[in-house]
């Protein structure tokens, strides 16, 4: 496989994979950042992953995942809640760019878990459009709990499965293209203290990859 050649959803997996591991070891090779990629992708792009996920500021995918001009459909919200603007930019990877990943990266300390967390707890939600956030992610907190989860990393880990499964209840492009094996959709749970991206769900893979708890 290389990579002017859009990979099966595995390889595309693997090769995000492989920049994470470069990342946390302190080894990045900064592909596909130079003057000639430049060139290239002026024409057109063609990405191997839709990377969905949260605004914080130290989730920069291009750089946690070691990647480049080109190579990821970028796609964040806070908390990553989705509404149809991220509906119809996903579909837009998935259909015209024809991306075979998804990607929903969530991460530890999100702002949007915890303020979601609060709410429940004390009754007090935020003002304005950050309470919209808030509610968005109410549902995943709620079915944690519910499920007998109820520490910070089970409950990210479950708002990053409802997410990925919301993704594919909601949009019958992206259904249909990963009950046809072209995409596949997978969640990472990404650790701020040491960089680390590891496999929360998955849905359409070759393979059976260990997913965390």
């Amino acid at each position: 496989m290389t990579e002017t050649q859009t990979p099966t959803p595995s390889d595309a997996f693997e090769l995000l994979l492989a920049g994470n591991r470069r990342f946390v070891a302190g080894t990045p090779e900064h592909p596909n950042q130079d003057a000639v990629r430049r060139a290239e992708t002026a024409p057109g792009q063609q990405p191997f992953a839709v990377l969905f996920g949260c605004s914080d500021s130290r989730l920069a995918a291009e750089i946690i995942f070691d990647r480049g001009l080109g190579d990821l459909f970028v796609v964040r919200t806070a908390g990553h809640v989705m509404g149809p603007e991220v509906l119809g930019s996903i579909e837009f990877g998935v259909e015209v760019l024809g991306c075979p990943l998804v990607v929903v990266l969530g991460h530890d300390s999100c702002g949007a878990v915890g303020a979601a967390c609060a709410a429940l707890e004390d009754g007090m939600t935020p003002t304005g459009y950050v309470r919209d956030v808030v509610e968005r992610v109410t549902p995943s907190v709620l079915a944690a709990r519910a499920a007998g989860r109820v520490e910070p990393e089970e409950i990210l880990a479950e708002h990053i499965r409802h997410t990925a499964d919301l993704l594919l209840d909601r949009s019958r492009v992206l259904a249909d293209k990963v009950a046809a094996g072209r995409t596949a959709v997978v969640g990472l749970r990404y650790r701020l203290a040491d960089g680390s991206a590891e496999l929360v769900v998955s849905r359409g893979l070759d393979a059976a990859v260990p997913t965390a708890s």
